[in-house]
């Protein structure tokens, strides 16, 4: 039965796609934006550009309210329990790695750090280094057969010295959801400090950081249909404060003479120099967009593609699917076939996906494998799109065969 999507139109690059004969399944990687986000961006660069928080003209105070209003916006989206518990950064990359420098202090040697073996290099190198720096030992939890980190093995590997578990939300290789709250209870029963990497998890539903519980939270506004080069860092009250500051200039000072400065706390304390004005405007009108979206619908048409690509997939004589995806983006892999090389065909027939080791290399390699091909969804894709893929699917292994 073919679905459709009543919000493609709300997204005008899908369109421009087309025009030039191509079909976008690469969303996890990022995202396609809404007309509100580009209304917005225009909004704030026509009327008059300024800098936040320092400026007394008018100008000024209307990019500082649009700037925090934003704020609100992404508090309310994640039910922060306090608009200063969000910090602004440059992406989830750059707030994983606030968090590494920002809490090495934390540690003594012989420490450990829990993380997975899923990880995308993005929490996985922050914490490995600072296990090289600091003479700490880096533990991996192992998954199941099921692509899901190992319960019993997370039990047994998380004791008195882990000192923090970091992991992520939702596998951008293998889709599936993790068992964070079994996860969390156990490093919180040791007393150490969790972070989850909401990069994937947080375009697909609403989640809540109060009820999962996690010390910090992290995601990517390009991934949430917004603009690049934003990220985010929630922190609960108790711990924002232990966070040592990791750069520094210009808004984050409180005063400051030749010989010592003091610093602002959290959020204005991290978000060092002129931060991506225009982009954090930008996310505060997506989730504006995001927020009127039915969202039961959105993840209904979701899920009813996720399952026609699955059955798609598993159709195919040797496409052998990674793990037991859940939602969202399905990686698969075709005996005798180079993902290299199925991804050029593909591409050439216009269909954009990912190959590769999707920045999981360690993953990869614990699967006895190079790459593979990433086919992800967005809530603007619909059947058609599907179609394309499996039809140019199709003539590729027919070629490569």
């Amino acid at each position: 039965m073919p679905l459709s999507s009543p919000w493609r139109d709300d997204f005008p690059a899908i369109d421009a796609l087309q025009r030039q004969g191509q079909t976008y399944l690469d969303n996890a990687a990022t995202t396609q934006k809404p007309q509100a986000l580009l209304d917005a961006l225009n909004h704030y660069y026509a009327n008059g550009a300024a800098n936040v928080h320092r400026a007394q003209h008018l100008p000024g105070t209307h990019a500082t309210q649009a700037f925090e209003n934003s704020r609100s916006k992404v508090a309310h989206w994640l039910n922060a329990g306090e608009t200063g518990q969000i910090v602004f950064t440059h992406g989830a990359t750059s707030a994983l790695n606030l968090l590494a420098y920002g809490l090495e202090h934390e540690f003594v040697a012989g420490d450990e750090i829990a993380i997975s073996a899923l990880e995308h290099h993005a929490n996985l190198l922050p914490w490995q280094q600072l296990a090289q720096r600091r003479n700490l030992k880096l533990v991996i939890l192992p998954l199941n057969e099921q692509g899901l980190i190992d319960l019993n093995a997370a039990a047994q590997l998380i004791g008195k010295r882990t000192r923090l578990l970091a992991v992520s939300q939702l596998s951008n290789v293998l889709g599936a959801w993790q068992p964070l709250p079994e996860l969390l209870a156990l490093a919180k029963a040791q007393g150490a400090l969790t972070v989850v990497d909401g990069a994937q998890g947080v375009v697909h539903g609403r989640h809540d950081v109060q009820a999962l519980g996690c010390d910090f939270y992290v995601f990517s506004s390009h991934k949430l249909y917004g603009p690049e080069g934003v990220g985010i860092l929630y922190g609960r009250n108790d711990v924002l404060p232990r966070l040592q500051h990791w750069q520094f200039g210009g808004e984050m000072v409180l005063t400051t003479d030749y010989d010592q400065a003091k610093f602002r706390p959290a959020p204005l304390g991290f978000e060092a120099g002129t931060p991506p004005i225009a982009g954090v405007i930008g996310l505060g009108a997506t989730l504006d967009y995001l927020q009127s979206l039915d969202h039961r619908a959105v993840l209904e048409h979701e899920a009813g593609l996720h399952a026609m690509l699955l059955e798609g997939l598993c159709q195919r004589d040797g496409v052998r699917v990674l793990g037991e995806p859940q939602l969202a983006l399905v990686s698969f892999v075709v005996d005798g076939v180079h993902n290299a090389d199925l991804a050029h065909l593909l591409t050439e027939q216009g269909i954009a996906v990912r190959a590769g080791h999707h920045c999981a290399m360690p993953l990869l390699k614990s699967l006895g494998l190079s790459g593979a091909i990433r086919v992800s969804l967005a809530l603007y894709n619909d059947s058609s799109d599907l179609q394309h893929f499996f039809n140019a699917l199709d003539q590729a292994l027919e070629l490569l065969r």
